[in-house]
């Protein structure tokens, strides 16, 4: 089981991505466009600058469901590997086998 914290602060980050997603995606869109003037483009960087870091989509932690561990993270399924294999060993997982040989 990952800290809570932690868990806590990547739910918090997402939430701060959905917040600020469009205001983020329009300076984005006037910084990136080359047909405007270089200062309107400049004033667009500040603004980006003074949003809150975490409010940033590369900031948010892929983590597990049920565990919140940050690794081995299956992105199809939302869950890590070890929580994989204990849904499987449950048979909760339709199609996932237990290989053996």
């Amino acid at each position: 089981m990952a800290k809570k914290s932690s868990v806590e602060k990547n739910n918090h980050r997402k939430e701060l991505v959905k917040r600020f997603a469009e205001k983020r995606k329009g300076l984005l869109a006037i910084a990136n466009d080359e047909s405007r003037e270089m200062e309107e483009r400049f004033e667009a960087r500040l603004k980006l600058a003074e949003l809150p870091r975490n409010s940033s989509a590369t900031r948010i932690r892929n983590r597990c469901e049920m565990t919140g561990r940050p690794r081995a993270y299956y992105r199809k399924l939302g869950v890590s590997r070890v929580a994989l294999r204990e849904l499987g060993n449950r048979g909760l997982i339709p199609g996932l086998v237990k290989s053996s040989w």
